[in-house]
């Protein structure tokens, strides 16, 4: 299928590894040039140099932590004009409602909710002057079921959510899409540390941790970070433009529900 979206301007942030770069892959195999962001400069580069390498495109990085006002504005600089926006942060860590305290919520929402925010507030006027734009947010399947030892990351995500579904709406009419997707448990570093807390709570080794949780995944294994891009490619096309506001849970059926 043709996206029609070969030459657009993307930014990818935590691009680096993970669904972020499985994001910027599929994007970049589209055609499109891409501003690449993340903390880790080598690691970066070397997914950057990859890209460029295998699909032609025009690729810049900026190593900076986009949660950080500091690090937004050396990205946005960068990142100038861009037609397409993919949010990415990692997840607070886990545990239990009695272990936070107010500055790990501050924490969690600076990461997961201001700062999509703050990225949408800086580049949604651009595309809405221009009449074009697709925003995806990656957040977590928690949204839909939440997670108890991710209670930081339902939080915060939940409320990055809930600011979607009214902006999205608002700016539909002017040509800018801006949907959610919701990954479940996709073979990432991400992925690794949470089978490697249960491992370690349970007494069991990391392989049977991960035995264990594909176990409830009706789809029998974790996700890719390839077919996870290829979702966010489709929500980034020519094609999605009557899709808005949406969450489009990638999980391999594990939350069990009709809606």
């Amino acid at each position: 299928m043709e996206l029609g979206i070969t030459g657009k301007r993307a930014l990818v942030c935590a691009s680096s590894k993970g669904l972020g770069l499985g994001c910027a892959r599929a994007l970049a195999g589209e055609g499109v040039h891409l501003v690449m962001n993340a903390r880790g400069a080598a690691a970066l580069e070397e997914a950057a140099e990859a890209i460029r390498a295998e699909f032609g495109v025009e690729v810049v990085t900026v190593a900076a932590d986009i949660t950080s006002e500091e690090g937004r504005a050396d990205v946005l600089a960068a990142a100038g004009e861009v037609d397409i926006l993919v949010t990415n942060a990692g997840g607070p860590p886990p545990g239990l409602w009695s272990d936070w305290e107010r500055e790990d919520f501050i924490a969690a929402l600076d990461a997961n909710m201001l700062t999509p925010i703050a990225l949408m507030k800086a580049l949604m006027p651009g595309m809405i002057a221009r009449g074009w734009g697709r925003v995806v947010n990656i957040t977590s399947g928690s949204v839909k079921a939440p997670i108890a030892l991710l209670g930081l990351s339902n939080a915060a995500r939940a409320g990055l959510t809930g600011f979607v579904a009214g902006t999205s709406r608002q700016v539909a009419g002017k040509g800018v899409i801006v949907n959610n997707l919701l990954p479940g448990i996709h073979d990432t570093d991400r992925a690794a540390a949470l089978d490697g807390g249960v491992a370690r709570a349970e007494g069991i080794s990391p392989e049977a941790a991960r035995s264990k949780r594909e176990a409830t995944i009706p789809a029998g294994r974790y996700g890719t970070a390839a077919e996870f891009g290829a979702a966010c490619a489709f929500l980034c096309s020519q094609h999605a433009g009557f899709i808005v506001g949406q969450n489009l849970v990638l999980d391999g059926g594990a939350i069990n529900a009709t809606l």
